[in-house]
């Protein structure tokens, strides 16, 4: 029997331990993912499309059955492209559930044959992301812990890049 393709999408900007625990536990359930990156512009990310997913390649270097690819049209229909059937999306709080409980609605009347899994990540994640963690690097807090250390160096660079006029 052919296992099911789950895609977990994000901006991931940048991919956090957060991100990294949620693939892990989909990865028990679902053993054929992809990590679709967003390439939307309109987030305007600290980093590039090509600099997401080479953190998450380097994150997902280990892991059997994960792919990572970028995609720049509606999640439903990327999808649906993949030959996928299931999207995964993590829940840290209440208030993340309202949010994504409208955009699973809205992707489910786009394409009824899609689900979508929400995960929960551990109780050290719950309050983590990438808004936050780009704040405390761009005050000069630490982030170990929160990010892989490829990450917290490229923080540090493009902060200190920033701070100096460069890009």
């Amino acid at each position: 029997m052919k296992s099911i393709l789950a895609v977990y999408p994000g901006t991931f900007d940048p991919f956090t331990n957060g991100h990294q625990d949620i693939l892990e536990r989909a990865l028990k359930i679902f053993p054929r993912m992809i990590v679709a990156v967003s390439g939307n512009p309109e987030k305007a990310p600290l980093f590039t499309l090509e600099e997401r997913m080479e953190i998450i390649r380097d994150a997902v270097r280990d892991m059997q059955g994960v792919r990572v690819d970028p995609f720049h049209t509606l999640l439903v229909d990327y999808v649906k492209t993949q030959g996928a059937a299931v999207v995964i999306r993590g829940l840290r709080a209440i208030s993340d559930f309202e949010y994504e409980f409208q955009m699973a609605l809205m992707n489910r009347r786009i394409a009824e044959d899609i689900e979508t899994v929400f995960l929960m990540p551990h109780e050290a994640y719950t309050y983590l992301s990438s808004r936050l963690v780009k704040e405390v690097a761009l005050l000069g807090g630490t982030v170990k812990g929160l990010v892989s250390p490829v990450v917290e160096r490229m923080l540090r660079e493009r902060y200190r890049q920033r701070k100096s006029g460069k890009r």
